[in-house]
């Protein structure tokens, strides 16, 4: 299993960009959270197996309609330290 920590930097606030995450994880496969951050941008936490984990990245970075992703940072995180089983939207 891996697993990644994201933040999502543009047009990410008000577009629906949470509700898209969730859904592309559940369609994906993938546990952990997303949550909007102070700064305009989404933070989330992801785990899952390669592929899955591939295919939510590839989706993630197109986003929903009406957002502008202009930067996305990631960290892979070596061993998560909680339970990623579901994805929920954090506030």
């Amino acid at each position: 299993m891996s697993a990644v920590h994201l933040v999502v930097r543009g047009s990410v606030q008000g577009v629906g960009f949470r509700y898209f995450t969730r859904k592309t994880a559940q369609r994906c496969g993938v546990g952990g959270w997303v949550r909007n951050c102070d700064d305009g941008g989404v933070e989330i936490a992801a785990s899952g197996d390669d592929a899955s984990l591939q295919s939510f990245l590839a989706i993630i970075q197109r986003g929903p309609p009406g957002s502008h992703i202009a930067a996305l940072e990631y960290l892979t995180v070596e061993n998560p330290d909680e339970d990623t089983s579901t994805f929920s939207i954090r506030r």
